[in-house]
């Protein structure tokens, strides 16, 4: 089974992108920020992140940074998922390398097409 980490200060954010992830097959593994989910990623493999870019102790942009400096996640699809709907947002997701950007809340069918493309 393909695990998912969803990366969100929120807890609702958390549990609405679980409850979509479990639905369509995916593990689920959550942190509240960049540097939870860097401890977190050594645990295991993941197949793709879900993160946010406002988050405490350690943003978006910086956990997106720090992820693509470890050889094993150097090309895990990212999907930037945010509030932050602004072109240097978007701008700055692609330049720490994220793969797509998106606004919250994403369509449930849009994150399902986005899946079915990155990991399958």
């Amino acid at each position: 089974m393909k695990r998912v980490m969803v990366v969100d200060d929120s807890k609702t954010v958390r549990m609405y992108h679980g409850s979509l992830l479990k639905e369509l097959g995916y593990e689920v593994v959550e942190a509240e920020n960049g540097m939870e989910a860097l401890e977190r990623s050594q645990d295991g493999d993941i197949s793709l992140y879900l993160v946010d870019v406002n988050m405490p102790i350690m943003d978006g942009y910086s956990f997106v940074q720090e992820i693509r400096k470890e050889p094993s996640y150097a090309t895990v699809p990212i999907i930037m998922i945010t509030t932050q709907a602004h072109d240097e947002d978007r701008d700055e997701a692609f330049t720490v390398g994220a793969n797509l950007f998106e606004t919250k809340p994403i369509k449930p069918e849009v994150l399902k097409n986005y899946l079915s493309i990155l990991i399958g």
